[in-house]
């Protein structure tokens, strides 16, 4: 069964705003990698100063090995990005994800999940 509630005007409208196969794997791991428990840790305190791996170790009170797997898949999702200043790389969040977290912390607060 095939047939439309929607009327053809509308259809084309939400089929012409489909995200290409490349663009729906690109969300799929930006989301994917928002959706562990110590990435967030990591992220939040990004979100406040750009670290290093041993900073980020310590103020999350994870072990170094931990982070700095973490921060390859955030780097690999373009979630984090990396600065070499001499023998220390220091990581911050890209610019647009502090606020899609706190939209996304306002709307979890507001509906009290």
């Amino acid at each position: 069964m095939n047939t439309l509630l929607l009327d053809s005007l509308t259809a084309a409208k939400v089929e012409k705003s489909l995200p290409r196969s490349s663009g729906l794997i690109a969300l799929s791991t930006f989301f994917g990698a928002l959706s562990d428990v110590t990435r967030l840790k990591i992220l939040s305190a990004l979100t406040v100063s750009k670290m290093c791996v041993n900073d980020l170790a310590v103020v999350t009170g994870l072990n170094q090995t931990t982070v700095s797997h973490q921060l390859r898949i955030l780097r690999d999702a373009r979630i984090v990005e990396s600065v070499r200043q001499g023998k220390v790389i220091f990581y911050s969040v890209t610019a647009d994800v502090p606020g899609i977290m706190n939209t996304a912390v306002r709307a979890i607060m507001a509906n009290e999940f």
